[in-house]
């Protein structure tokens, strides 16, 4: 099986942030199933490849490029050109195409469905995100009522709704990194959280949502927003509540409830098994299985299969139109 290079920007605290977390931790996942490296291509670290210097190289056909890092993605496949390139998709909405022979691996439904349309030519595959064992529920006291990270929180959560709770129970805000998330999730009853507002600024989905699955799994009841990727396993109703619904004294009314309930949407524990390391690791071995059968074939054998270019899709709309005039002509 070839090894792989996971490619990232840098990985210091300039570029900390959820994807970066989520890479590092595919990348620790993959290295159960082959040979996997941290390449940098931004900025040069310590005791870490940089791809420059990798590329002035002979570059093996042993080794797998992954790329990662959404708006950088249409560069680095252009330049590593004629290389075995994986993209490892964590969001959906960056209007750009990829040539078939660029597999792609999803971390939600949601982002492989929109790449199945964008790329159909290409091989998609689905890969979840990893909860850590540490988020689980610990059976603690819980003395905070509402948890409220501040990073990708909308306006309206903000200084409507959290102001309001504020004079009604005790509302904790995050606004910085912390050491122990999942026992800051055991000790809180109800965690909000609202990105729309956030991913449609930058016109980009939420690619998975990993902390209303992470404060699930420590026993918090969710009140979100449903955008994006978080629609492939937050269920309002059932497991979680919509929050930014209608009005502030909707809100309010549902949150003070389920403090007084607390009991009222349980999720079993098996739920959070597919996303677990002994799934993931068993289903990343799987793609990267096929991932390498696909690349054998690709140095034997072309593609014909055509894409959906702006170009060809523009002269399918005609065709399409001048059908439709036919038609209509023959049926007068």
């Amino acid at each position: 099986m070839r090894s792989l290079y996971f490619l990232l920007p840098g990985t210091d605290r300039k570029f900390a942030c959820g994807g970066l977390f989520a890479e590092l931790k595919t990348l620790e996942l993959a290295r159960q199933v082959t040979e996997a490296t941290v390449v940098t291509y931004q900025q040069r670290e310590p005791n870490t490849l940089f791809l420059d210097d990798v590329l002035q190289t002979a570059t093996s056909p042993d080794h797998i490029f992954v790329v990662s890092w959404g708006f950088h993605v249409p560069k680095l496949v252009k330049r590593l050109r004629g290389r075995a390139v994986l993209y490892h998709a964590h969001s959906a909405g960056y209007g750009f195409r990829l040539p078939s022979e660029v597999p792609i691996m999803t971390v939600s439904r949601n982002t492989m469905g929109y790449w199945g349309q964008w790329c159909p030519s290409s091989p998609t595959f689905y890969l979840p995100n990893l909860i850590s064992p540490e988020y689980a529920d610990q059976g603690l006291p819980r003395d905070i009522d509402v948890l409220v990270q501040v990073r990708k929180s909308s306006e309206y959560l903000l200084k409507q709704l959290v102001p309001a709770l504020q004079a009604q129970c005790n509302v904790v805000l995050l606004d910085h990194f912390v050491e122990d998330l999942a026992g800051l999730f055991n000790r809180s009853k109800i965690y909000l959280y609202d990105t729309a507002e956030y991913w449609a600024q930058y016109r980009v989905t939420e690619g998975f949502g990993l902390p209303p699955m992470e404060a699930m799994a420590c026993g918090c009841q969710i009140f979100s927003s449903v955008n994006g990727a978080l629609a492939d396993y937050l269920d309002p109703g059932f497991n979680c509540q919509n929050v930014g619904v209608y009005s502030t004294a909707y809100d309010i009314d549902r949150i003070l409830k389920a403090l007084e309930q607390p009991s009222q949407l349980p999720v079993n524990p098996d739920f959070f098994d597919a996303y677990r390391e002994a799934k993931v690791v068993s289903r990343l071995r799987e793609i990267l299985t096929s991932v390498n059968h696909f690349f054998d074939h690709v140095q034997q054998h072309p593609s014909d299969i055509p894409g959906l270019s702006h170009r060809r899709l523009a002269r399918l709309r005609v065709q399409s139109a001048i059908k439709k005039i036919q038609k209509k002509l023959r049926d007068r």
